[in-house]
């Protein structure tokens, strides 16, 4: 509690003054933004990997660092801004099992590959997806913070899910017991996990490996 008190006090004061967070959103961090991440956590098992796309100041990957230390967060964020700023709080926090890449979702292939993957009002679910899913390992899944229309992106995403071998899209609701307004979380898994190869065919950084990789190949063959 005392280490998720001293992020909401950097939220508050200089995530505000750096324009990572609204100064209308300061009175009500802890309500709108801390605690309905902190739930999220419910729904995610021990000791895995997290990664957490378009971050921003944190959310809700810090808050799951901080109120989960056996997770491996991975916070992804391309603004310079932002990760300069969620570096300094990892930092002031001494939260070791956090790290702060920038980038877009696409960057962090070749990370390796994360068993959750998060994220908070960043897009809608069929490109949340596509973002997301390449970066999702086998077994692992998309856990994405969702509201009231969540029904209706699952079936807008109908054709995408099928043509990119996703899986049936699960929706969660966690923190009924804390929350006035409970956190409701989509979670997508891949359809069929034995069919994936790493990275996933069609990704971005999946297929700019394979050229890289070509490249090479092509560069050794001339200089024989």
């Amino acid at each position: 509690m005392a280490l998720a008190e001293r992020y909401a006090g950097l939220l508050a004061t200089d995530g505000v003054v750096r324009g990572l967070i609204g100064p209308r959103e300061a009175p009500r961090l802890w309500e709108r933004h801390l605690l309905n991440s902190a739930v999220v956590a419910d729904a995610i098992a021990e000791g895995v990997d997290v990664a957490d796309v378009g971050t921003g100041a944190g959310l809700p990957g810090m808050v799951l660092a901080i109120r989960r230390p056996d997770l491996s967060v991975t916070l992804i964020e391309p603004l310079l801004r932002r990760t300069t700023f969620l570096q300094e709080v990892v930092d002031e926090l001494g939260l070791p099992n956090v790290t702060v890449h920038r980038g877009r979702a696409d960057s962090a292939v070749h990370l390796g590959g994360f068993d959750v993957v998060t994220s908070r009002a960043v897009a809608g679910l069929t490109t949340l997806l596509e973002w997301c899913m390449p970066l999702v390992r086998p077994q692992g899944h998309v856990l994405a913070m969702k509201g009231s229309s969540v029904d209706d992106e699952i079936v807008e995403a109908r054709p995408a899910l099928e043509r990119a071998g996703w899986g049936r899209p699960e929706v969660l609701v966690v923190g009924e017991d804390v929350l006035d307004t409970p956190t409701t979380l989509c979670r997508v898994p891949w359809a069929d996990p034995g069919s994936v190869t790493w990275p996933p065919r069609g990704s971005v950084g999946g297929a700019k490996r394979r050229q890289d990789t070509s490249r090479r190949r092509k560069r050794g063959r001339q200089g024989r």
